[in-house]
């Protein structure tokens, strides 16, 4: 991703992308904040912090950007909607996928909203940092992203003063990271957004609160999930007689029940069951050209049944998809579950599973290039308007970069299939289309 250099004029094409957002704030003093704030994003600035860019900037200064992002009166999810309305019409060509996961912030200190010692799959450890849960969009040419929410742990979402000093909102309750991905696909989905499924790795595919909201939805999904997951085999399910007749009573102590179908079918793990299959059911499949050759792993897929807690059967069949490297390649095994794409193959299913990659390269470039981990304040509101505003540098440079200098949103996005004009979009075919 290419960031344009800054000068202390507004870039053209910038103004003119951030002008419809600058509808959301009363005075005029508050939309040319917008404008240095954005433009410090996309600068050469060590650190995009509030000060740090009021000083290398002209026309502007660190307090008068802190008050943009603390105590100016505008909506963050308002900023999102638009966004994500204007960026349908723009950078879609359809049948998109919505990607959910999270990444670690580094903090010191404890005061800063979300922050405490929790564990970071960016980080690879436990770590003090804030955890913020998004969501991003892929087609078959574009991908940017969607929305972002910090995850309170425990410690912040039941201690009243913490909150209350870090402007927490007083709707806001103690969330899991799946609940929170639901509520930012509900806010996707209000904004105009239907994805054709959610793929998200096993932090969210073991959840099974969040895969029930899914089906709730009616929203397809590809989530990873553990070796240690369990199934019943939908063939085993199906050919059960269906409840068998109680034991004969002896005469003493209660009655016998008969026994349940989790009593009769045990459920097994997601590694048991591939394992078990034999080898002719694997197969090769590629399913993405990258720079050094076709993505290729073996694969296999099985009906399942989702099993719930303490073996609980649950009656939601899918596949479970497992993937390993050739022979002779070193690698780790994966398992997925997928449901709501019973008519797809698994080349499809397997280009639908690693379509995760392109929200990894978004944290990369965001965090790399427009400060997405460098927020130093402490409050709830400035937090989410910083992640708001580094998205939307993000998809500005989403948009120059497959169309070059615009004015503002008047495009239309390319047809299916066609190359924007000034070569590869930034996903450049994340999956079969």
């Amino acid at each position: 991703m290419v960031v344009p250099k800054a000068g202390p004029r507004p870039l053209k094409d910038l103004a003119a992308f951030l002008e419809p957002f600058g509808e959301l704030v009363v005075r005029s003093e508050s939309r040319e904040a917008l404008e240095r704030y954005a433009t410090g994003l996309l600068s050469d600035v060590s650190r995009k912090t509030a000060s740090e860019i009021g000083r290398s900037l002209p026309n502007t200064n660190g307090q008068r950007l802190q008050e943009f992002l603390t105590r100016t009166s505008w909506e963050f999810r308002q900023m999102d909607r638009e966004r994500i309305g204007g960026m349908l019409k723009q950078a879609s060509v359809g049948d998109g996928v919505l990607i959910v996961d999270d990444t670690g912030l580094p903090k010191k200190g404890r005061h800063s909203v979300g922050v405490v010692r929790q564990y970071s799959g960016t980080l690879g450890r436990v770590d003090n940092c804030q955890v913020v849960v998004s969501t991003h969009y892929v087609d078959g040419v574009f991908d940017w992203p969607l929305s972002a929410r910090v995850y309170l742990p425990k410690e912040w979402a039941q201690d009243p003063a913490r909150r209350q000093k870090a402007q927490v909102p007083d709707n806001i309750p103690m969330r899991t990271k799946g609940q929170i991905a639901l509520e930012l696909i509900d806010e996707a989905e209000q904004a105009g957004l239907s994805p054709r499924a959610v793929v998200a790795d096993s932090g969210y595919g073991d959840q099974p609160v969040f895969l029930d909201g899914l089906e709730i939805r009616q929203l397809p999904y590809v989530v990873g999930v553990s070796v240690a997951t369990r199934f019943r085999l939908t063939e085993q399910v199906q050919a059960d007689p269906g409840e068998a007749p109680a034991p004969a009573y002896q005469g003493a102590g209660r009655p016998r029940k008969a026994p349940s179908l989790e009593q009769r079918i045990p459920s097994q793990r997601a590694g048991a069951i591939l394992e078990a299959l034999p080898e002719d059911a694997w197969t090769r499949v590629a399913w993405r050209e990258a720079t050094q050759g076709a993505l290729v792993k073996e694969a296999t897929r099985v009906r399942v049944y989702r099993t719930g807690p303490r073996g609980k059967h649950i009656p939601t069949a899918g596949w479970l998809v497992g993937e390993r490297p050739l022979p002779g390649h070193s690698g780790e095994r994966k398992f997925y579950f997928i449901w709501g794409l019973d008519q797809e193959d698994l080349q499809e299913l397997m280009g639908l599973a690693h379509v995760r990659w392109v929200i990894e390269r978004f944290y990369q470039d965001a965090k790399g290039q427009l400060g997405l981990d460098d927020y130093e304040g402490r409050l709830w509101p400035g937090l989410h308007r910083h992640l708001a505003l580094v998205m939307l540098a993000h998809c500005y440079l989403t948009l120059r970069q497959s169309y070059g200098p615009q004015e503002g949103l008047q495009r239309s996005p390319p047809a299916p299939g066609d190359v924007p004009v000034s070569g590869r979009a930034p996903s450049a075919r994340a999956f079969p289309p």
